[in-house]
């Protein structure tokens, strides 16, 4: 977690509201904490549950990007992760382990869910588990910023991974972020960068959060239509947009579309840096040319 802000004086107030966000968006969609919201649905299936005004808000979400996408950020896609070895926290999860085999099989889909965002309620029909993990860190960045102005920044930046929010005045040149696959990696002069002033930027590889098990090397990010990991061209994908959930939207949706993400993008507008498997780059959508950041 990286936070930025101006005043700087402005900094422990807003750290402070940061993490209460963190904390109430983990209590309410960690599929890794059996005392979640989300993980206590998915145990009862067949059963309408009332959900707190946050769940509902990131069931909203994911839902609403299932609908735009026609199904490539899906929230049913929770039994195949699992399936693939990744049942808990990322750093938990052991690099290498017995072998599995893959068996192609379409999630359940998004469409099987009953909810009611009105009253707040939600039917999970058996065998489907509901993973938010392609949006609610997205939509937590977005609530994070929003959290940190109102704590009295006058402009902010929320770099959770590879998803970040801005909100408030950005400083003259705008927010300077560093664009690499790993969105750990140190910050450092030299770096290729881009500059936005509002809105999000989101980042969605398969080159990072990666695992195996025999000789299969397996990564996070699931193609709906197979339940297995994405295998398209691209590794990489960065997308700016209004917010980070828009913005994470469709970057996980190029990695799922391949090679029909250019088209999904275009249509769009939407600035876009895309890397393929060889480390070929394409830029689109007024994304800028190769810039270095500077101190």
């Amino acid at each position: 977690m990286r936070i930025v802000v101006t005043p700087s004086l402005a900094l422990s107030a807003a750290r402070q509201a940061v993490e209460d966000v963190l904390r109430a968006i983990d209590a309410a969609c960690s599929r890794f904490r059996m005392d979640s919201e989300i993980a206590q649905i998915n145990i009862a299936p067949e059963v309408e549950h009332k959900v707190s005004p946050l769940l509902a808000l990131a069931l909203g979400v994911a839902l609403d990007a299932a609908r735009r996408t026609d199904g490539a950020v899906d929230p049913t896609v929770g039994g195949a992760v699992r399936l693939l070895g990744y049942d808990r926290d990322f750093d938990l999860l052991p690099p290498a382990g017995q072998p599995i085999r893959l068996r192609p099989s379409r999630v359940p889909g998004w469409q099987s869910l009953r909810f009611d965002a009105r009253r707040r309620l939600i039917w999970l029909p058996r065998g489907v588990e509901v993973d938010l993990g392609a949006t609610a860190k997205a939509l937590a960045a977005d609530l994070a910023a929003e959290a940190a102005l109102a704590a009295g920044s006058a402009g902010v930046l929320v770099s959770l991974g590879g998803d970040i929010a801005v909100r408030g005045q950005a400083p003259p040149c705008g927010w300077q972020i560093q664009v690499c696959e790993d969105s750990g990696a140190p910050i450092a002069d030299g770096e290729e960068a881009i500059t936005i002033a509002a809105g999000g930027l989101a980042t969605s590889s398969t080159t990072v959060r990666r695992w195996r098990r025999g000789e299969l090397e397996l990564h996070h990010i699931i193609d709906p239509s197979n339940g297995l990991p994405a295998g398209g061209r691209w590794r990489t994908v960065t997308v700016a947009a209004h917010s980070c959930v828009a913005a994470n939207t469709a970057s996980t949706e190029a990695i799922v579309r391949g090679d029909g993400a250019v088209t999904s993008l275009r249509a769009a507008r939407l600035p876009a840096r895309l890397v393929d498997r060889e480390g070929s780059i394409v830029r689109l959508g007024g994304w800028p040319a190769r810039a270095l950041r500077s101190a």
